[in-house]
């Protein structure tokens, strides 16, 4: 499982709870980050409770309006579908700035003991879909959403980082938030296939992925992604192809249904590798732990392959790179 935490110091209770159950990894959000040395001993008092000094330590920084560290710690970078602009204006100029704010990412991340990125967002929006993805996605075709996904991917494993590509197989077509309610998609797996799943298929030997909280009636009209052995063995693992770590999208989000202990049980059935919860409730992560079973079979095969992904930095110069980018964007 990956936890969150409540707040920017661990509590006596937090630290417990790890030590006890040693979680695989963490995440982060806005509620825990105050300034570069808080952040850094939060990592540290983290891995210090389970014993692993480099358990990863996930954090959602896309650009937009999905990114957890805001100035003036780390300076604000556009959203994905910038990125996307621009790579439809001049394709090469914009896979390398895709490359480039990912190697940003890496630079401004590690500093602070960060050291998992959740993107590249996949999803590709269709008219009328929930704007919960919006300008996350690099745009509205399959082939531009893969090109600037795997140079952004890329450009993470060069800085020393991993990306988790989100949400397979697809939370393009979601007529709903699912944070707040459960979105169903009627589509055909004919059109999913060449549509939703198609970037999830040209990124498939990625190490890590988070699933989608959404119903696809084709495949499994009962159960979210997330939770139907259906989706993940015969769409995600089957005809994605994707061999990588699994991480559900969070547990506590509403598009689940449920107690949280039952939530991770139905997660854990359903073939995810990883159950993620991410609000730092303690009631509720007590629940989690008590369904999460010790990592072993094809899930521990996993993680070791994840763990042993990460990369040595390429040694560049952030100053350099930095300046690039802001050209390439137009800001300089």
């Amino acid at each position: 499982m990956i936890l969150g935490c409540a707040g920017p110091v661990l509590s006596a209770d937090e630290i417990a709870l790890y030590r006890s159950e040693r979680p695989w990894g963490f995440i982060l959000f806005a509620r825990n980050l105050q300034e570069p040395q808080q952040i850094r001993d939060l990592v540290a008092s983290m891995r210090e409770a389970v014993g692993r000094p480099d358990a990863p330590v996930l954090i959602d920084q896309e650009g937009g309006r999905v990114q957890r560290i805001r100035p003036p710690m780390i300076e604000k970078y556009p959203p994905a579908a910038a990125l996307g602009a621009l790579y439809e204006a001049d394709r090469d100029k914009g896979l390398r700035a895709a490359w480039l704010m990912s190697r940003l990412n890496a630079f401004d991340l590690l500093k602070l003991g960060i050291n998992v990125n959740c993107l590249p967002v996949l999803d590709v929006p269709v008219e009328g879909a929930s704007n919960v993805i919006g300008d996350r996605a690099y745009g509205f075709t399959p082939q531009v959403v893969a090109a600037l996904g795997q140079a952004a991917a890329d450009g993470l494993k060069a800085g020393g980082m991993l990306p988790v590509m989100k949400h397979m197989p697809g939370h393009g077509r979601g007529m709903a938030d699912s944070h707040h309610a459960l979105p169903v998609v009627t589509t055909s797996l004919e059109d999913l296939d060449a549509h939703d799943f198609a970037p999830f298929h040209a990124l498939k030997d990625e190490a890590m992925a988070m699933s989608a909280h959404i119903v696809f009636t084709a495949v499994d009209p009962q159960r979210p992604a997330t939770t139907s052995p259906k989706v993940i063995e015969e769409i995600i693992r089957g005809r994605i192809g994707f061999q990588g770590l699994l991480i559900s999208d969070d547990s506590s989000m509403n598009a689940l249904q449920g107690t949280l202990g039952e939530r991770a049980a139905d997660i854990v059935a359903g073939g995810c590798d990883i159950v993620l919860h991410c609000n730092g409730v303690m009631e509720e992560m007590k629940a989690v732990v008590q369904q999460v079973p010790v990592l072993s079979g094809p899930a521990l095969v996993r993680t070791e392959a994840a763990e042993r992904a990460f990369r040595v930095p390429d040694g560049l110069s952030e100053q350099a790179l930095r300046a690039e980018f802001w050209a390439l964007m137009g800001t300089a």
